[in-house]
């Protein structure tokens, strides 16, 4: 195995292996549990930013919407993410809308709470830190992504970020039901382009779907491939 992908899972093997809702309980910090149905928004555009949220189950969409009025999706967060973050950095309003995609249940952390225990707990520092370090990398790989690669490359990686791809054994991943249009807003093309790959995947083996999708990770090589 290369050493980068080593190192890749290797660190979330780490981060999975701290539990950070118990922390939480443990540490007594204000929290409280909210649960959102598919379509319903946690947080929007513009609101006050005053709270760090962390995905208990479920999926969140994070989106933000051009003054002209045009959406981009800049990222899709499954169970142990966090979210919001931007609370703790002096951002006063919310930068983006957070939206759940399927039925999801949000621990929601008072700003001043999550401070405390940035402060007083290290434990829980490194692993918010390592965590944060591992997003802004993944930004800028998806901003290189968006550069330099065709919408198919982007769409291919798209779909094995999504499945988590590196994070567990196995040929085959599976994740929820997404729209194509939000996987069109996702990679920056229309949802005409992406209907014609996501068939060009299936009929290559690449992927199935049918309701759920099943991503086979031979489909790394339209990422590879030059």
């Amino acid at each position: 195995m290369p050493k980068g992908k080593a190192r890749r899972v290797q660190s979330r093997e780490a981060q999975s292996a701290f539990d950070a809702e118990a922390f939480l309980e443990s540490a007594g910090a204000a929290r409280h549990v909210v649960s959102y149905s598919k379509g319903k928004t946690v947080f929007s555009q513009g609101q006050l930013s005053d709270t760090v949220m962390y995905i208990q189950k479920g999926s969140i969409k994070i989106s933000v919407l051009s003054r002209t009025g045009k959406e981009a999706v800049v990222a899709m967060l499954g169970r142990g993410d966090f979210f919001g973050e931007g609370a703790l950095t002096g951002q006063p309003i919310r930068i983006g809308t957070a939206t759940a995609t399927t039925l999801t249940t949000v621990l929601i952390i008072e700003k001043a709470a999550m401070l405390q225990l940035l402060r007083n707990e290290p434990t829980f520092s490194e692993r918010f830190i390592s965590y944060m370090l591992a997003r802004n990398i993944r930004i800028e790989a998806d901003l290189v992504d968006h550069l330099f690669n065709s919408s198919e490359k982007r769409l291919a990686r798209a779909l094995l970020l999504l499945a988590r791809y590196g994070d567990q054994a196995g040929p085959e991943r599976r994740i929820p039901k997404i729209s194509q249009e939000t996987l069109a807003e996702m990679i920056g093309t229309t949802r005409s382009r992406v209907n014609f790959f996501m068939n060009k995947f299936r009929n290559l083996g690449f992927i199935e779907y049918n309701g759920d999708i099943k991503i086979n990770t031979s489909l790394l090589n339209v990422v590879l491939h030059d």
